[in-house]
C-alpha cells in the first residue's frame, strides 16, 4: 500500500466551500482542488452539468488542466447535504458572488447549514467593493469574517471552463477584526499558499479593501455609462477630470474615516495618495490614462458588463455608492461618486435610457457640473 503524502493528509482534513462558481470561484477552487484540497463549488445547474461531464477545466497559456476532484453543487442546500452525508463539514467558505448577491447567499447559507445539522463555516470574502465584510460580520460575527481581495485576469469562456488571460494573479488577506480574529485565518492562508495561490497579508482590512476600491473604481462607472472602453473615455479631458474628482472624494472619505491607503501589488497607491489628492490635474490625466489602459487594455469593466447583461442590480452600489454612503456618515461631500452611482443604477433599472448616454461625454460632464 502506497504511503500517504503528509501534506495531502493535511489538505484532506480541510474541506472548503466555494460559494460562487464564476471566474474567481472556479480559479481559486480549481487551484485548491489541484492540491488535493476537498473543494465543493456552488454554481448554477449548467456549471454542475459541465463539471460532471468534463471536469473543471483551467486554461493558462497553451496548457489546459482538467480537474476531476471538484464536487459541484447547484445550491448551498445540496452542498451541505453532501458534506453531511460523507461526514466532512466545511472548515471555511470562500465567498465570490457579486456583492448584490451577498445578503441572499448569507441567508441561504444559514438555512442550508441548519437543515443539514452542520455549523456555518467562517467566511473569506474575495469580493470587490466595500460592504461585504460588514454584512458577513453582522450575520456571523467578526470572529468568523475574513477580508480578502483578488486581482486575477480571468474569464469564463463557457460553463466549467476558466481561463487565465495573464499568468499572474494575487490574493490579499486580512483579519476583519483584529480584536476578534478568525481562528482559521492562519490555516486558510497556509492552505492557499501551499496550493500555489500567491497571497499578500495586510495588517488592516479596511486599508486593503478601500485601496482595492480605488483601483476598481478607476474607469469603471464612467465607462459603463458611456459604453466606451476606459482607454477611450480617459482620452476625454472632461472624463479624466471627472475621474480625478471621484478619486479625490474617495481619498477624502478615507482620510475622514481614518483609513490609510496602502501599496497594492505593483501599484504604489499608498505612496501616491497625496499626489492623487492634491497634484495638478494636467499631470494626473496622462498618468491615470496609462494606468487604466495598461490594467484593463481594451476590455470593458465589470459595471458595464452588468448593464450589458441587463441585470437590474449593479455593483456600483458597493463602489461609488459606498463612497457616497460612508462620506455622508463622516461629513464629506461626494457629489461625483453619488452622481456616478445613481446614474449607473438608473440605467440598470431603465435600460432603454442607456442609448441616450452612450458616447455622450458632454451629457455626463454636464451632469457633473
Amino acid at each position: 500500500m502506497a504511503e500517504q503524502n503528509p501534506q495531502s493528509a493535511i489538505f484532506n482534513s480541510m474541506p472548503i466551500l466555494v460559494i460562487g462558481a464564476g471566474a474567481i470561484g472556479s480559479l481559486v477552487g480549481g487551484k485548491l482542488a489541484l492540491a488535493d484540497v476537498p473543494v465543493t463549488l456552488v454554481g448554477r445547474q449548467r456549471f454542475v452539468d459541465a463539471v460532471n461531464a468534463q471536469g473543471l477545466r483551467l486554461i493558462s497559456g497553451d496548457s489546459t488542466q482538467r480537474i476531476e476532484n471538484v464536487h459541484p453543487a447547484a445550491s448551498l442546500a445540496d452542498a451541505f447535504r453532501h458534506a453531511a452525508s460523507i461526514g466532512r463539514p466545511f472548515v471555511a467558505a470562500i465567498l465570490t458572488v457579486k456583492s448584490y448577491d451577498t445578503a441572499d447567499a448569507l441567508v441561504e447559507l444559514g438555512e442550508a447549514a441548519t437543515s443539514a445539522g452542520l455549523a456555518v463555516p467562517p467566511i473569506l470574502s474575495l469580493q470587490n467593493g466595500v460592504g461585504n465584510e460588514e454584512s458577513i460580520a453582522a450575520a456571523l460575527g467578526p470572529e468568523r469574517t475574513m477580508a480578502g481581495t483578488i486581482t486575477a485576469p480571468v474569464e469564463v469562456p463557457e460553463a466549467g471552463v476558466v481561463r487565465l488571460t495573464k499568468p499572474k494573479f494575487l490574493v490579499g488577506m486580512a483579519q476583519w477584526d483584529r480584536e476578534k480574529p478568525a481562528p482559521i485565518f492562519d490555516q486558510l492562508h497556509k492552505l492557499l499558499v501551499d496550493a500555489g495561490i500567491p497571497v499578500s497579508l495586510y495588517a488592516d482590512a479596511r486599508s486593503m479593501k478601500w485601496t482595492k476600491l480605488l483601483m476598481n473604481q478607476i474607469g469603471n462607472a464612467t465607462s459603463a455609462i458611456l459604453a466606451q472602453p476606459p482607454g477611450v473615455t480617459f482620452a476625454q479631458r472632461a472624463i479624466a477630470d471627472l475621474e480625478i474628482s471621484a478619486l479625490r472624494e474617495t481619498l477624502a472619505v478615507m482620510a475622514a474615516a481614518g483609513i490609510r491607503p496602502v501599496d497594492v501589488e505593483k501599484y504604489p497607491l499608498g505612496t501616491l495618495a497625496p499626489l492623487l489628492r492634491y497634484g495638478p490635474r494636467w499631470l494626473l490625466r496622462p498618468v491615470l490614462r496609462r494606468i487604466v489602459s495598461g490594467a484593463r487594455g481594451g476590455k470593458m469593466p465589470s459595471l458595464y458588463l452588468d448593464l450589458e447583461k441587463g441585470r437590474a442590480e449593479n455593483e456600483v452600489a458597493w463602489y461609488n455608492g459606498a463612497v457616497a454612503r460612508v462620506g455622508a456618515s463622516v461629513g464629506v461631500a461626494t457629489p461625483v461618486n453619488r452622481l456616478l452611482s445613481e446614474t449607473v443604477l438608473r440605467l440598470a433599472g431603465h435600460p432603454a435610457d442607456w442609448e441616450q448616454w452612450r458616447g455622450n461625454v458632454e451629457r455626463l460632464a454636464g451632469a457633473a457640473r
